[in-house]
Protein backbone atom coordinates (compact mmCIF):
# COMPACT_ATOMS: atom_id res chain seq x y z
CA UNK A 1 0.00 0.00 0.00
CA UNK A 2 2.98 2.11 0.68
CA UNK A 3 5.56 3.82 -1.15
CA UNK A 4 8.47 4.27 1.02
CA UNK A 5 9.52 7.24 1.44
CA UNK A 6 12.33 8.88 -0.86
CA UNK A 7 15.43 10.21 1.14
CA UNK A 8 17.64 13.38 0.78
CA UNK A 9 14.08 16.06 0.97
CA UNK A 10 15.44 19.23 1.54
CA UNK A 11 13.41 19.23 4.71
CA UNK A 12 10.79 21.21 6.14
CA UNK A 13 12.84 24.26 7.02
CA UNK A 14 12.84 24.89 3.96
CA UNK A 15 9.23 23.84 3.00
CA UNK A 16 8.13 25.82 6.12
CA UNK A 17 9.62 29.07 4.25
CA UNK A 18 7.74 28.82 1.45
CA UNK A 19 4.41 27.34 2.65
CA UNK A 20 2.31 30.04 4.11
CA UNK A 21 1.97 33.95 3.64
CA UNK A 22 5.49 33.14 3.26
CA UNK A 23 5.82 32.80 -0.51
CA UNK A 24 7.01 36.73 -0.96
CA UNK A 25 10.40 35.55 -1.41
CA UNK A 26 9.23 32.67 -3.43
CA UNK A 27 7.15 34.20 -6.45
CA UNK A 28 9.95 36.55 -7.37
CA UNK A 29 12.72 34.47 -7.33
CA UNK A 30 14.38 35.32 -10.04
CA UNK A 31 14.33 39.55 -10.85
CA UNK A 32 13.79 39.40 -14.28
CA UNK A 33 10.63 36.37 -13.96
CA UNK A 34 7.03 37.92 -12.39
CA UNK A 35 4.03 36.00 -12.05
CA UNK A 36 1.18 36.28 -9.60
CA UNK A 37 0.40 32.68 -9.72
CA UNK A 38 3.97 30.11 -10.56
CA UNK A 39 6.29 30.32 -7.35
CA UNK A 40 9.60 28.80 -6.75
CA UNK A 41 12.10 27.95 -4.13
CA UNK A 42 14.87 31.26 -4.81
CA UNK A 43 17.61 28.21 -5.27
CA UNK A 44 15.77 27.09 -8.56
CA UNK A 45 17.26 30.09 -10.79
CA UNK A 46 20.61 28.31 -10.22
CA UNK A 47 20.10 25.55 -12.70
CA UNK A 48 16.82 26.33 -14.43
CA UNK A 49 15.56 28.99 -16.32
CA UNK A 50 12.53 30.37 -15.40
CA UNK A 51 10.38 32.25 -19.10
CA UNK A 52 7.09 33.65 -19.19
CA UNK A 53 5.56 33.89 -22.21
CA UNK A 54 5.37 37.36 -23.27
CA UNK A 55 1.76 37.15 -24.93
CA UNK A 56 0.13 34.88 -22.10
CA UNK A 57 0.62 34.94 -18.31
CA UNK A 58 -1.09 32.11 -17.68
CA UNK A 59 2.23 29.96 -19.17
CA UNK A 60 6.16 29.20 -17.90
CA UNK A 61 8.46 27.44 -19.60
CA UNK A 62 11.53 26.00 -17.19
CA UNK A 63 14.61 24.83 -18.68
CA UNK A 64 17.39 23.63 -17.61
CA UNK A 65 20.94 25.63 -18.14
CA UNK A 66 23.16 22.35 -17.52
CA UNK A 67 21.73 21.56 -21.23
CA UNK A 68 21.54 23.65 -24.45
CA UNK A 69 17.71 24.10 -25.80
CA UNK A 70 18.52 21.34 -28.59
CA UNK A 71 19.40 18.97 -26.23
CA UNK A 72 16.17 18.72 -24.55
CA UNK A 73 14.13 15.91 -25.67
CA UNK A 74 11.44 15.29 -23.43
CA UNK A 75 8.82 17.87 -22.07
CA UNK A 76 6.10 18.11 -19.34
CA UNK A 77 3.32 19.91 -19.50
CA UNK A 78 2.63 20.94 -15.82
CA UNK A 79 -1.15 21.62 -15.14
CA UNK A 80 -2.25 24.33 -12.59
CA UNK A 81 -5.63 25.20 -11.72
CA UNK A 82 -4.45 28.33 -9.75
CA UNK A 83 -2.09 30.08 -7.68
CA UNK A 84 -1.35 27.95 -4.16
CA UNK A 85 1.38 28.32 -1.81
CA UNK A 86 0.99 24.57 -1.87
CA UNK A 87 2.04 24.19 -5.36
CA UNK A 88 5.05 26.75 -4.88
CA UNK A 89 6.73 24.15 -2.54
CA UNK A 90 5.81 20.94 -4.89
CA UNK A 91 6.95 22.53 -8.31
CA UNK A 92 10.46 23.62 -6.42
CA UNK A 93 11.54 19.81 -5.04
CA UNK A 94 10.43 18.20 -8.37
CA UNK A 95 12.86 21.00 -9.93
CA UNK A 96 15.02 19.66 -7.60
CA UNK A 97 14.41 15.88 -8.05
CA UNK A 98 14.79 16.24 -12.16
CA UNK A 99 17.89 18.28 -11.65
CA UNK A 100 19.50 15.30 -9.35
CA UNK A 101 18.67 12.84 -12.23
CA UNK A 102 20.12 15.25 -14.73
CA UNK A 103 17.05 14.54 -16.93
CA UNK A 104 16.71 16.14 -20.42
CA UNK A 105 13.51 17.68 -19.57
CA UNK A 106 11.35 21.16 -20.03
CA UNK A 107 8.84 21.83 -18.19
CA UNK A 108 5.63 23.66 -19.70
CA UNK A 109 3.35 25.09 -16.81
CA UNK A 110 0.20 25.76 -17.66
CA UNK A 111 -2.54 27.71 -15.13
CA UNK A 112 -5.91 26.60 -17.45
CA UNK A 113 -7.81 28.46 -14.66
CA UNK A 114 -10.46 25.93 -13.84
CA UNK A 115 -12.27 26.64 -17.12
CA UNK A 116 -13.01 23.09 -19.48
CA UNK A 117 -11.70 25.31 -23.40
CA UNK A 118 -8.38 26.58 -21.43
CA UNK A 119 -7.85 22.63 -20.16
CA UNK A 120 -8.74 20.75 -23.02
CA UNK A 121 -6.80 23.94 -25.42
CA UNK A 122 -3.86 22.57 -23.03
CA UNK A 123 -3.87 19.04 -23.70
CA UNK A 124 -4.42 19.28 -27.40
CA UNK A 125 -1.51 21.51 -27.13
CA UNK A 126 0.77 18.61 -25.11
CA UNK A 127 -0.15 16.47 -27.50
CA UNK A 128 0.62 18.48 -30.73
CA UNK A 129 4.46 19.28 -28.86
CA UNK A 130 4.61 15.62 -28.45
CA UNK A 131 4.85 16.46 -24.73
CA UNK A 132 6.07 12.74 -22.81
CA UNK A 133 3.72 13.58 -19.65
CA UNK A 134 1.55 15.41 -17.86
CA UNK A 135 1.94 16.58 -14.07
CA UNK A 136 -1.72 17.16 -12.65
CA UNK A 137 -0.69 20.17 -9.98
CA UNK A 138 -3.87 19.84 -7.34
CA UNK A 139 -6.55 17.79 -6.69
CA UNK A 140 -8.66 20.53 -8.71
CA UNK A 141 -6.32 19.70 -12.09
CA UNK A 142 -6.65 15.86 -11.06
CA UNK A 143 -10.01 15.18 -10.72
CA UNK A 144 -10.92 17.42 -14.29
CA UNK A 145 -8.01 15.79 -15.72
CA UNK A 146 -9.63 12.38 -14.49
CA UNK A 147 -13.30 13.15 -15.94
CA UNK A 148 -11.55 14.80 -19.17
CA UNK A 149 -8.25 13.06 -20.11
CA UNK A 150 -8.72 9.72 -18.56
CA UNK A 151 -7.39 6.61 -21.52
CA UNK A 152 -5.51 9.69 -23.33
CA UNK A 153 -2.30 9.51 -25.12
CA UNK A 154 -0.19 10.93 -22.29
CA UNK A 155 1.17 9.44 -19.13
CA UNK A 156 -0.56 11.94 -15.97
CA UNK A 157 1.40 11.58 -12.66
CA UNK A 158 -0.58 13.31 -9.82
CA UNK A 159 0.87 15.37 -7.04
CA UNK A 160 -0.52 17.69 -4.33
CA UNK A 161 -3.66 15.74 -5.15
CA UNK A 162 -5.62 13.85 -1.96
CA UNK A 163 -6.48 10.20 -1.74
CA UNK A 164 -7.72 8.96 -5.41
CA UNK A 165 -9.27 5.89 -3.77
CA UNK A 166 -11.90 7.86 -1.24
CA UNK A 167 -12.77 10.03 -4.40
CA UNK A 168 -13.58 7.06 -6.52
CA UNK A 169 -10.62 7.95 -8.79
CA UNK A 170 -8.58 4.43 -7.82
CA UNK A 171 -10.26 1.08 -6.65
CA UNK A 172 -7.44 0.32 -4.58
CA UNK A 173 -3.77 1.19 -3.07
CA UNK A 174 -2.01 -1.90 -4.55
CA UNK A 175 -3.31 -2.19 -8.33
CA UNK A 176 -2.49 0.87 -10.29
CA UNK A 177 -5.15 2.21 -12.22
CA UNK A 178 -4.78 0.39 -15.18
CA UNK A 179 -5.16 3.63 -17.03
CA UNK A 180 -2.46 6.50 -18.15
CA UNK A 181 -3.07 7.88 -14.33
CA UNK A 182 -0.22 7.30 -11.88
CA UNK A 183 -1.51 8.16 -8.40
CA UNK A 184 0.15 9.86 -5.30
CA UNK A 185 -1.70 11.29 -2.22
CA UNK A 186 -1.32 13.68 0.16
CA UNK A 187 -3.55 11.47 2.51
CA UNK A 188 -2.33 8.72 5.07
CA UNK A 189 -4.87 6.16 5.64
CA UNK A 190 -7.53 7.06 8.16
CA UNK A 191 -7.47 4.40 10.60
CA UNK A 192 -3.45 5.11 10.61
CA UNK A 193 -4.47 8.55 11.31
CA UNK A 194 -6.22 8.25 13.92
CA UNK A 195 -4.05 5.91 15.49
CA UNK A 196 -1.49 8.81 15.76
CA UNK A 197 -4.01 11.03 17.10
CA UNK A 198 -5.65 8.45 19.71
CA UNK A 199 -1.97 8.32 20.43
CA UNK A 200 -1.23 11.53 21.49
CA UNK A 201 -4.26 12.26 23.41
CA UNK A 202 -5.73 8.91 24.71
CA UNK A 203 -8.45 10.74 26.67
CA UNK A 204 -9.58 12.77 23.73
CA UNK A 205 -13.46 13.17 23.60
CA UNK A 206 -13.51 16.21 21.61
CA UNK A 207 -12.50 16.96 17.96
CA UNK A 208 -12.78 19.95 15.86
CA UNK A 209 -12.37 19.25 12.08
CA UNK A 210 -11.31 23.07 10.04
CA UNK A 211 -12.17 22.90 6.44
CA UNK A 212 -12.89 24.69 3.05
CA UNK A 213 -16.26 23.58 2.47
CA UNK A 214 -15.66 24.34 -1.11
CA UNK A 215 -12.66 22.34 -1.37
CA UNK A 216 -14.24 18.97 -2.08
CA UNK A 217 -11.23 17.08 -1.74
CA UNK A 218 -10.66 17.63 2.18
CA UNK A 219 -13.86 17.79 2.74
CA UNK A 220 -14.29 14.34 0.84
CA UNK A 221 -10.72 12.88 1.95
CA UNK A 222 -9.93 14.44 5.59
CA UNK A 223 -13.35 16.21 7.56
CA UNK A 224 -15.62 13.52 6.05
CA UNK A 225 -13.48 10.36 7.63
CA UNK A 226 -12.35 11.69 10.58
CA UNK A 227 -15.62 12.76 11.47
CA UNK A 228 -17.11 9.15 10.55
CA UNK A 229 -14.01 7.91 12.44
CA UNK A 230 -14.56 9.72 15.58
CA UNK A 231 -18.71 8.92 15.74
CA UNK A 232 -17.43 5.04 15.46
CA UNK A 233 -15.11 5.55 18.70
CA UNK A 234 -17.58 7.69 20.61
CA UNK A 235 -15.84 11.21 20.03
CA UNK A 236 -17.72 14.22 19.52
CA UNK A 237 -16.73 15.78 15.94
CA UNK A 238 -17.19 19.05 15.49
CA UNK A 239 -17.27 20.29 11.57
CA UNK A 240 -16.32 23.79 11.49
CA UNK A 241 -16.33 24.64 7.90
CA UNK A 242 -16.21 28.01 6.19
CA UNK A 243 -17.94 28.86 3.36
CA UNK A 244 -16.34 31.76 2.03
CA UNK A 245 -12.66 31.44 1.52
CA UNK A 246 -11.98 35.35 0.92
CA UNK A 247 -13.81 35.77 4.57
CA UNK A 248 -11.88 33.13 6.21
CA UNK A 249 -10.49 34.67 9.00
CA UNK A 250 -13.60 36.32 9.96
CA UNK A 251 -15.40 32.81 9.62
CA UNK A 252 -12.76 31.24 11.73
CA UNK A 253 -12.96 33.15 14.48
CA UNK A 254 -16.46 32.57 15.35
CA UNK A 255 -16.27 29.00 14.33
CA UNK A 256 -13.40 28.11 16.73
CA UNK A 257 -14.64 30.50 19.49
CA UNK A 258 -18.03 28.76 19.43
CA UNK A 259 -16.62 25.38 19.42
CA UNK A 260 -14.00 25.94 21.91
CA UNK A 261 -17.18 27.30 24.59
CA UNK A 262 -18.89 23.99 23.27
CA UNK A 263 -16.09 21.42 24.14
CA UNK A 264 -15.53 23.32 27.42
CA UNK A 265 -19.13 22.34 29.05
CA UNK A 266 -17.64 18.68 28.61
CA UNK A 267 -13.74 19.28 28.78
CA UNK A 268 -13.75 22.13 31.47
CA UNK A 269 -10.11 22.49 31.66
CA UNK A 270 -9.75 21.91 27.62
CA UNK A 271 -7.40 18.97 28.30
CA UNK A 272 -9.50 16.49 26.20
CA UNK A 273 -10.31 18.55 22.81
CA UNK A 274 -8.44 19.08 19.75
CA UNK A 275 -8.98 21.19 16.66
CA UNK A 276 -7.74 19.52 13.67
CA UNK A 277 -6.28 21.29 10.59
CA UNK A 278 -7.22 20.01 7.34
CA UNK A 279 -5.32 20.28 3.91
CA UNK A 280 -7.31 23.66 2.95
CA UNK A 281 -5.21 26.27 1.97
CA UNK A 282 -7.76 29.14 2.74
CA UNK A 283 -7.85 27.47 6.37
CA UNK A 284 -4.36 26.80 6.97
CA UNK A 285 -3.12 30.25 6.02
CA UNK A 286 -5.58 31.51 8.82
CA UNK A 287 -3.09 29.43 11.64
CA UNK A 288 -2.97 32.38 13.52
CA UNK A 289 -6.21 33.27 14.08
CA UNK A 290 -7.62 29.70 14.75
CA UNK A 291 -4.43 29.46 17.85
CA UNK A 292 -5.77 32.93 18.89
CA UNK A 293 -9.23 31.77 19.21
CA UNK A 294 -8.36 27.91 20.81
CA UNK A 295 -7.46 28.80 24.02
CA UNK A 296 -5.39 25.89 25.34
CA UNK A 297 -6.67 23.49 22.99
CA UNK A 298 -3.85 21.91 20.80
CA UNK A 299 -4.16 22.36 16.93
CA UNK A 300 -2.51 19.99 14.96
CA UNK A 301 -2.29 20.11 11.54
CA UNK A 302 -2.63 17.40 8.63
CA UNK A 303 0.14 19.19 6.79
CA UNK A 304 3.45 19.56 7.80
CA UNK A 305 4.18 22.44 6.64
CA UNK A 306 2.05 24.66 9.14
CA UNK A 307 4.58 23.31 12.06
CA UNK A 308 7.02 26.49 11.44
CA UNK A 309 9.34 28.90 13.72
CA UNK A 310 7.61 31.13 16.55
CA UNK A 311 4.34 31.41 17.08
CA UNK A 312 2.12 31.28 14.52
CA UNK A 313 1.82 27.49 13.92
CA UNK A 314 0.01 24.12 14.63
CA UNK A 315 1.83 22.48 17.90
CA UNK A 316 2.09 19.72 16.11
CA UNK A 317 1.10 18.01 12.60
CA UNK A 318 1.10 14.26 11.52
CA UNK A 319 0.61 13.72 7.90
CA UNK A 320 2.09 14.02 4.41
CA UNK A 321 4.47 17.32 3.35
CA UNK A 322 3.77 18.84 -0.14
CA UNK A 323 7.74 18.31 -0.27
CA UNK A 324 7.19 14.99 0.29
CA UNK A 325 4.54 14.23 -1.77
CA UNK A 326 6.19 16.12 -4.63
CA UNK A 327 9.25 14.24 -4.00
CA UNK A 328 7.42 10.89 -4.87
CA UNK A 329 5.86 12.04 -7.55
CA UNK A 330 9.10 13.56 -9.43
CA UNK A 331 10.25 10.13 -8.69
CA UNK A 332 7.25 8.15 -10.40
CA UNK A 333 7.40 10.54 -13.29
CA UNK A 334 11.15 9.76 -14.12
CA UNK A 335 10.47 6.64 -13.86
CA UNK A 336 7.94 6.57 -16.43
CA UNK A 337 9.91 9.07 -18.56
CA UNK A 338 12.82 6.04 -18.42
CA UNK A 339 10.46 2.94 -19.19
CA UNK A 340 11.45 1.98 -15.81
CA UNK A 341 8.09 1.55 -14.62
CA UNK A 342 4.70 1.39 -16.59
CA UNK A 343 2.32 4.19 -15.68
CA UNK A 344 -0.88 1.85 -15.07
CA UNK A 345 0.38 -0.53 -13.32
CA UNK A 346 2.16 1.92 -10.44
CA UNK A 347 0.55 1.84 -7.00
CA UNK A 348 -1.29 4.79 -4.95
CA UNK A 349 2.13 6.48 -4.05
CA UNK A 350 2.13 7.03 -0.29
CA UNK A 351 5.10 8.23 1.59
CA UNK A 352 5.01 5.99 5.17
CA UNK A 353 6.13 6.74 7.73
CA UNK A 354 4.55 10.25 8.02
CA UNK A 355 5.82 13.17 8.25
CA UNK A 356 6.05 14.34 12.02
CA UNK A 357 6.59 18.26 12.83
CA UNK A 358 6.90 19.53 16.72
CA UNK A 359 6.48 23.29 18.00
CA UNK A 360 7.75 22.94 21.21
CA UNK A 361 7.23 26.49 21.90
CA UNK A 362 3.29 25.94 20.77
CA UNK A 363 2.98 22.75 23.19
CA UNK A 364 4.19 24.50 26.11
CA UNK A 365 2.31 27.06 25.89
CA UNK A 366 -0.93 25.09 25.74
CA UNK A 367 0.55 22.14 27.95
CA UNK A 368 0.06 19.75 25.47
CA UNK A 369 2.50 16.24 26.40
CA UNK A 370 3.93 14.84 23.31
CA UNK A 371 5.05 11.21 23.74
CA UNK A 372 8.74 10.14 23.43
CA UNK A 373 8.15 8.13 20.39
CA UNK A 374 6.61 11.21 18.30
CA UNK A 375 9.76 13.04 19.82
CA UNK A 376 11.80 10.58 18.24
CA UNK A 377 9.72 9.61 14.99
CA UNK A 378 9.64 13.46 14.53
CA UNK A 379 11.35 14.51 11.04
CA UNK A 380 11.04 18.37 11.59
CA UNK A 381 11.29 20.30 15.61
CA UNK A 382 11.30 23.88 17.39
CA UNK A 383 12.87 23.87 20.50
CA UNK A 384 10.59 25.80 23.26
CA UNK A 385 11.83 29.04 22.02
CA UNK A 386 10.18 28.69 18.44
CA UNK A 387 13.95 27.77 17.06
CA UNK A 388 14.58 25.08 14.56
CA UNK A 389 17.01 22.26 16.25
CA UNK A 390 16.05 19.29 13.77
CA UNK A 391 14.80 18.92 9.75
CA UNK A 392 16.12 16.12 7.39
CA UNK A 393 18.44 17.75 5.59
CA UNK A 394 19.52 20.90 7.93
CA UNK A 395 21.87 20.18 10.76
CA UNK A 396 21.30 22.34 13.85
CA UNK A 397 23.76 23.01 16.51
CA UNK A 398 21.90 22.79 19.79
CA UNK A 399 24.31 25.68 21.03
CA UNK A 400 22.55 28.06 18.47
Amino acid sequence: MFSPSASGFRGAAFACALALAIIPGIARANDEFRSEWFGFGSEVKASWRIEAMPNDNMRVIVRPKWLAEEHVKRRIVVLYPRASSAYNVAITEILHVFEDKQVDVEFHVINFDRKDDKGKASIREAEAMNANMIISMGSESTAWLWDNYRGGKLPVVTVCSKDPVTLGQANNYESGSGTNFAFTSLNMPIDSQMTYIIDLMPELKNIGILVDKTNVSAMETQAKPIADYARKKGLRPFMLAISRPENAAAELRTLVREATASMQKSDVDLTQSMFVVTGSTSVFNEIRTINREASRIPVLSLVPEIVQAGDDSAAISIGISFESNAHLAAVYASEILTNAAAVKALKVGIVSPPDIAINFKRTRAIGLKVPFSFFEAASTIYDPAGKLIRSPSVVVSAKQ
